[in-house]
């Protein structure tokens, strides 16, 4: 079996395959078609019609609905296609994966991704050993793609009435580390604290305290993904009292303690090239 194999799989399930929390150290494309329900670390979207879902590492998804429907799960490692380190080819970290402000999935109007699925189901059935370099070309033409159609997405939403919600995003990217009651940031938007917690939820689907929290665990995510910090000096740098702590705190959102993510998803090779 070639190493590939362990880091990067094209499968199909039923939809129904979802019906229980899943997670796991693979990021994760999958296409579908459809309606129901999706909850991605415990936020729910609907969704109906054609789209393409993207979970990192430790996310929890499932999936619900009336109907069961067919899904393609592309699954691939950090270590077999570096969505940091490719950052300037396919912009998609952060806008396709790991935003935690945006809905997790894109609205497909056509075939293109799908046929790039097919292209790569039909390379894996070759099992040929020089595959991987093949495999990683489609992989990164349809995070090209899907970031294009996430930024037209995102264009038309800008496009439309400006929310001042977006103020609170704002303020959470600069304040996350050391504010984390959310009475500070509606006292910061001059709204009472009731006033804005409902505001929050209509706008972002999640309560300001979930965004708020959500954005701390990405802050975790790649200081131990992207870093050769300690646990203790991931903790210090995140503003948790002892390292004892913030391994609770993190273990109780995802599921698992920062060693065993660490262990699993791996120290990215960015982190390796900042030490140069």
């Amino acid at each position: 079996m070639e190493a590939y194999q362990d880091m990067f799989q094209l499968q199909k399930h039923r939809s129904s395959a979802f019906a229980r929390p899943y997670s796991s150290e693979f990021y994760n494309i999958l296409l579908m078609e459809g309606s129901g329900t999706l909850s991605v670390d415990f936020t729910d979207y609907t969704f109906e019609g054609k789209i393409a879902l993207f979970t990192s590492p430790y996310q929890h998804l499932n999936i619900g609905g009336d109907s069961d429907f067919e899904v393609d799960q592309l699954t691939f490692h950090g270590d077999f296609y570096c969505i940091e380190y490719h950052k300037n080819e396919v912009a998609c970290n952060g806008l396709l994966f790991n935003n935690i402000y945006k809905q997790p999935y894109i609205t497909l109007q056509d075939d293109e991704i799908s046929l790039i699925f097919d292209k790569l189901r039909f390379e894996l059935s070759q099992n040929e050993p020089h595959s991987e370099p093949i495999l990683r070309s489609y992989l990164q033409l349809i995070l090209a793609i899907a970031s294009r159609i996430k930024k037209q997405e995102q264009q038309l939403e800008a496009e439309s009435t400006p929310n001042p919600m977006e103020q609170f995003r704002e303020l959470v990217e600069v304040h996350f580390l050391t504010q984390r009651n959310t009475l500070f940031y509606a006292e910061q938007m001059a709204f009472s604290h009731s006033a804005f917690a409902r505001k929050v939820k209509k706008y972002f689907g999640k309560s300001p305290s979930q965004l708020i929290q959500d954005r701390v665990i990405l802050e975790a995510k790649k200081q131990l993904h992207l870093t050769h910090k300690s646990i203790k000096e991931v903790a210090a740098a995140l503003n948790f009292e002892d390292e004892h702590y913030f391994s609770r705190y993190f273990k109780k959102q995802t599921g698992v303690s920062p060693t065993h993510f660490r262990e699993k998803v791996g120290i990215s090779i960015v982190a390796d090239s900042s030490m140069r």
